[in-house]
């Protein structure tokens, strides 16, 4: 994107109004990758906010080869891991802790009633192994490509759309055998 690459440009030359533009453009999508990611709100922001930190300080170093998106997508989904290994947090969010990502909801019977999927969609999304939750994550939340997850993932394309697929029918499986 042009955008993106102007205001690398310009980050990388100091603009800390270009800082702020990229922080303002993906904070919110990166949000919500970590928090699906983690389940935990807290956690998610400490994430998106330290990847943040590590561009500010990275500004004359930086070098993308990639898309802008793409790359900070990928600096949370390695953090988020990293928090997964060490401290194996499997937890899902409350209603307290889905405030936040339900606010833009217009009439309080609609926050209620998306909290309550945004809950049981997490659930489900804790019972599946983490390899299928998180190609599941990259790939819908992230907007990566099959290619793109295989290779964060480290396995082959086939492998990554098979977790995806593998993936999405027991979390269909989960979600229905709730509504019977």
């Amino acid at each position: 994107m042009f955008e993106d690459k102007l205001l690398i440009w310009k980050f990388r030359r100091g603009d800390a109004d270009a800082l702020r533009r990229i922080y303002a453009g993906y904070k919110d999508d990166l949000l919500r990758l970590a928090t699906a990611l983690l389940s935990r709100t807290s956690v998610a922001e400490d994430i998106v906010h330290d990847v943040f930190l590590d561009l500010a300080g990275s500004r004359e170093k930086l070098r993308l080869g990639g898309n802008l998106k793409g790359y900070l997508t990928i600096c949370v989904a390695n953090r988020a891991r990293n928090v997964n290994k060490t401290a194996r947090i499997r937890k899902s969010v409350g209603l307290d802790e889905a405030q936040s990502a339900a606010s833009s909801a217009k009439r309080p019977e609609q926050w209620i009633i998306y909290n309550e999927r945004f809950r049981r969609l997490n659930e489900a999304l804790d019972e599946l192994p983490y390899e299928q939750r998180e190609a599941i994550i990259l790939h819908l939340h992230g907007s990566m490509t099959f290619k793109a997850v295989a290779g964060f993932q480290a396995v082959s394309i086939n492998t990554a759309q098979s977790r995806y697929r593998y993936g999405l029918e027991k979390l269909r499986s989960i979600l229905d055998s709730e509504a019977e």
